[in-house]
């Protein structure tokens, strides 16, 4: 290397640094957001009221039996005992950042965060807890986790008769935003917009995305609308005997629900004559109720659509498949490679050319809430189905709208 030209040197040094990265790229992958200065720790609960007890809903719900009733038949009354988050946490080696959101409270936590060893702040510096309450960690995300800040209670009326302090919240989806919005602004992040980016899919149908990577200034959060979704509005006591007043429900149906997902689609099927002679079946899909992408959340979550044409004994003639999916590059770097999702008020056709014997055609669009590779590759084994049908649809088709045969 004596006789190679400096230039020649400074290129195959760079190369060897590359390719060094890259390695260390796949050998410890990034984390898919940015950790906030909002979501670095768990929920302060120093300095709150004693009239607060330990936290637990059941004493919520002793004064708010409607909503703990509601709470405990959600996803997130189960965020920490699920078993597929247990078996995925496990699988990318039980970071104590996901459970800032999954058990929010620093008391449900068995350490606490004193530091980091990073600038990132992936890496925390941890220690024993001696408030970490083993009961309030199976609640998961418990009434606190949302509605203590600061050691005050927040609502949607402020109180100051209550039997604990409640300061008013102004804008409901405020709560929602601590672990809803995720962030993804680094120079080495090549996606349109964060994984699990929900609030940015709402923001960019606003036009309110701004960067290569999801980057989104939560300034307005009335403009989000979780909570009018997800939280449906309904009068009746926010006390038990007390007068009926608009509350909202606490409920947040979303993936997990399959009524939820159907009331978000608007699908039709039907069958024309195409351009060459013929016919040919139509399935037009359109997310007419959801802000966000159909679906969000996990990139593993998506939409599978079949169209078949049928005889007269239920015999497949001709079928197609497609998937609905957001793809993504893990490794080295995090890159958006294609998105199919059913995007805001944007139809999707998917069409089918259908032979002459044809007596009728079949749509059936169908709800993965994990990828089978996911499954497999993480060993998962569910107790029950993780896809379920949104629509299932057989419309016969008479001889008249037939060609006729010669």
């Amino acid at each position: 290397m004596g006789n190679w030209p400096r230039t020649r040197i400074a290129l195959v040094a760079a190369l060897v640094g590359l390719a060094a990265f890259l390695a260390w790229r796949f050998l410890r992958p990034m984390n898919i957001f940015v950790v906030s200065e909002a979501f670095e720790r768990p929920v302060d609960t120093r300095g709150m009221s004693p009239a607060l007890g330990t936290l637990r809903a059941e004493e919520c719900g002793a004064c708010h039996q409607d909503e703990y009733r509601e709470w405990k038949t959600t996803i997130h009354a189960r965020a920490w005992t699920d078993p597929y988050y247990q078996v995925d946490w496990a699988f990318d080696g039980r970071q104590q950042l996901c459970n800032n959101c999954h058990i929010p409270l620093d008391r449900q936590q068995e350490a606490r965060v004193v530091g980091f060893r990073d600038r990132d702040k992936s890496d925390p510096v941890l220690a024993p807890n001696p408030g970490f309450d083993p009961a309030l960690k199976q609640e998961g995300v418990t009434c606190a986790g949302c509605h203590l800040r600061e050691g005050t209670i927040l609502g949607p009326r402020g109180s100051a008769n209550a039997p604990h302090p409640v300061e008013k919240f102004a804008d409901p989806n405020v709560l929602c935003l601590r672990c809803h919005v995720v962030q993804g602004a680094r120079w080495d992040t090549f996606y349109r917009m964060p994984p699990c980016g929900t609030v940015a899919e709402i923001a960019a149908s606003h036009g309110r995305l701004e960067g290569r990577s999801g980057e989104y200034k939560v300034t307005k959060p009335a403009e989000i609308g979780c909570v009018q979704c997800h939280m449906p509005a309904m009068e009746r006591p926010l006390l038990e005997g007390g007068r009926a007043r608009v509350v909202r429900r606490h409920i947040w149906r979303g993936g997990h629900d399959p009524d939820t997902v159907r009331s978000a689609l608007t699908a039709s099927l039907q069958d024309s004559a195409a351009s060459g002679g013929g016919r040919t079946a139509e399935l037009v899909l359109t997310n007419t109720g959801a802000a966000h992408f159909l679906p969000t959340g996990t990139p593993d979550r998506h939409l599978t659509v079949r169209l078949r044409a049928l005889d007269a004994s239920g015999r497949v003639l001709r079928e197609t498949s497609d998937t609905l999916e957001r793809s993504i590059l893990w490794r080295p770097f995090i890159v958006d490679l294609r998105d199919t999702r059913l995007a805001r008020g944007a139809p999707r056709r998917f069409t089918l050319d259908i032979p002459a014997e044809t007596q009728a055609i079949h749509a059936e669009v169908r709800y993965h809430l994990l990828a089978e590779s996911r499954r497999k590759r993480i060993g998962y084994e569910p107790a029950g189905p993780v896809s379920y049908v949104v629509f299932d649809q057989r419309r016969n088709i008479g001889p008249e709208r037939r060609p006729a045969t010669q």
